[in-house]
């Protein structure tokens, strides 16, 4: 069954053309009843989506001229999550303007109330806590592409002792822990599982062999890195 969400999203991009629908219209479109329509306009309204309507028989909803639709659908709780986790990242990384910029723009795009919403939690949260060594934005995006395609990441590896390597692996995922970043992944020519600070990769490129992708043989990463990574 389709989300409130997804179908209010697609009742947006219907309103956006700029032209009256009739409700009868748009339920036809979207597959659902009357009373649904009128229910996810009632919801994007309550949003701060300034939507007309026109009462009656042949009721009509219409968005307002100069309205300009946000590329995303949230609800309050949804953008107080997402700002206190921007903030946890500026505050961890206070060198790193990612986290702000990317916070700034999502203000901008929300409507007036999610809008406020967001300032409030912005004004109202403080984040104390020791922050993190700083991390290449670029590294893990490198990093999550191959772990959704399922492909095999080779680098430049200088380990604890200044020892260098190139590594051709199969990343898993990446995770902070005692205020490093590290990659888990199978690492093919030492047919073993490890474990890889991202501070100490350089060169990362994703290699275009395909490969079967390979399950995390432990029930989770905490078993895996509590038994010594796999040794006990």
């Amino acid at each position: 069954m389709e989300s409130p969400s997804t179908r209010s999203l697609e009742l947006l991009a219907l309103l956006q053309s700029g032209r009256e629908w009739a409700v009868r219209d748009l339920a036809a479109r979207l597959q659902v009843s009357e009373r649904t329509v009128r229910r996810d306009a009632m919801r994007l309204r309550g949003m701060g989506y300034d939507i007309g309507s026109r009462p009656g028989p042949g009721a009509a909803y219409t968005l307002r001229p100069g309205m300009r639709i946000p590329p995303l659908l949230l609800d309050a709780d949804e953008v107080s999550t997402i700002i206190t986790s921007l903030m946890v990242l500026e505050a961890w990384l206070p060198g790193d303007a990612t986290a702000a910029t990317a916070r700034t723009k999502l203000e901008q795009v929300l409507p007036g109330g999610l809008r406020r919403r967001a300032a409030a939690v912005a004004l109202s949260t403080q984040v104390i806590r020791e922050a993190p060594m700083s991390v290449d934005w670029e590294l893990v995006g490198t990093i999550a592409d191959a772990v959704a395609q399922g492909a095999r990441l080779a680098f430049d590896y200088t380990d604890q002792h200044g020892r260098r390597s190139n590594r051709l692996v199969e990343p898993y995922r990446h995770l902070l822990r005692q205020q490093h970043w590290y990659l888990i992944a199978f690492d093919v020519e030492r047919d073993d599982w490890r474990l890889f600070r991202l501070d100490r990769m350089q060169a990362p490129s994703i290699s275009p062999t395909s490969h079967e992708r390979r399950p995390f043989p432990w029930e989770s990463i905490d078993d895996w890195l509590t038994s010594d990574f796999g040794r006990r």
